[in-house]
């Protein structure tokens, strides 16, 4: 008899899951630190001690020394977008919950085939609709039309923004991961969207906060979650495949909302129960079962409970065939006889 064993995660799923858990964790820091700086700098300065972190780690010569033109511009192209989403998201958590700006950035991954569809016209799977249709029920709900209207907040608003920037920064990964290195681009992204957010503080008439040891503690934190996520991703991700991963990383909103709670944040019933939603499309979005096998799973399973047994046709061999053929041709040399 075989032993049904417990499957352990491995080293890469851990921490996979560590840093999925610290990742929930940032909306409520990033809160804090909007207490004390305006979002603009606050990203500008997380973004600057993410890539300090990433060339330290990497190493100063080997991210600069021969980085081509080709990884400048699109790693710049990539941080201008993904600098958009954070700041985004970073301004909409003045007038949000911590909590329901996480569930509300979960909405990046549903929304991946379905921009997909729209720029590289490239349809979408069916489960990949199906994350779409359950991720718009969660909005729905989280909306809760039947208390407020047709409307959503200005910080709602802030961040499906930042949720569409998020989406639309994978596909440029995706289009461009291939024929770069990630450690320099990872270094490239970070750098460029500390430099545009710091660009755009004087247009929108953001100024430099007095030096506060909050926002000071909270960019220092976030920039090493920020540095050691890309750098985890990248690592784990050699090994995890990407259904595992996602169904770790689709516990992003469950944390943050948890951490949102304890820190005070209102869950009502049809917040929660948008959140599943969400989740569940998350889920939806990038888990594809193998249909095929699944049925011929489930049939061998029901044959194999009605005490039937499956018998496979056998195969004829050489000498079969031979026999046959002579029979064959015996039978018709009879026939003409007749």
């Amino acid at each position: 008899m075989t032993e049904n064993r417990l499957h352990l995660p491995s080293r890469q799923e851990v921490a996979l899951g560590i840093i999925t858990v610290l990742w929930g964790g940032t909306y409520y820091i990033i809160q804090l630190a909007l207490q004390t700086s305006g979002p603009l700098f606050f990203i500008g300065v997380r973004f600057l001690a993410a890539a300090a972190v990433v060339a330290c780690f990497v190493g100063r010569k080997r991210i600069l020394n021969g980085i081509p033109r080709s990884e400048i511009w699109r790693g710049g192209l990539i941080g201008i977008v993904l600098a958009t989403g954070y700041i985004c998201q970073t301004a909409g958590l003045q007038t949000i919950s911590s909590s329901r700006s996480a569930f509300l950035t979960a909405l990046y991954v549903p929304l991946v085939p379905l921009l997909q569809w729209v720029i590289l016209r490239k349809a979408p799977h069916k489960t990949g609709i199906l994350g779409i249709a359950l991720a718009f029920v969660g909005l729905v709900l989280l909306a809760a039309p039947w208390q407020t209207g047709l409307t959503l907040s200005h910080g709602d608003g802030l961040t499906l923004l930042a949720t569409f920037s998020f989406a639309f920064e994978i596909i440029c990964v995706g289009l461009f991961a291939l024929q770069t290195d990630s450690r320099r681009m990872a270094f490239v992204q970070l750098l460029a969207g500390g430099i545009v957010a710091f660009c755009l503080m004087p247009l929108v008439g953001e100024h430099i906060p007095a030096f506060n040891w909050g926002w000071v503690l909270c960019a220092v934190v976030m920039g090493v979650v920020s540095a050691a996520t890309q750098l985890v991703i990248n690592w784990a991700q050699k090994t995890v495949s990407p259904t595992r991963a996602t169904i770790i990383y689709a516990s992003e909103p469950i944390w943050g909302g948890l951490v949102g709670f304890i820190a005070g944040d209102s869950l009502t019933t049809s917040t929660l129960i948008g959140a599943g939603f969400i989740v569940a499309g998350v889920l939806a979005s990038e888990v594809k079962p193998r249909w095929p096998r699944f049925r011929r799973t489930l049939r061998g399973g029901a044959v194999r409970g009605s005490g039937m047994k499956m018998r496979r046709p056998k195969r004829p061999s050489m000498s079969d065939l031979v026999i046959f053929n002579a029979e064959l041709r015996k039978r018709r040399f009879e026939g003409d006889d007749a």
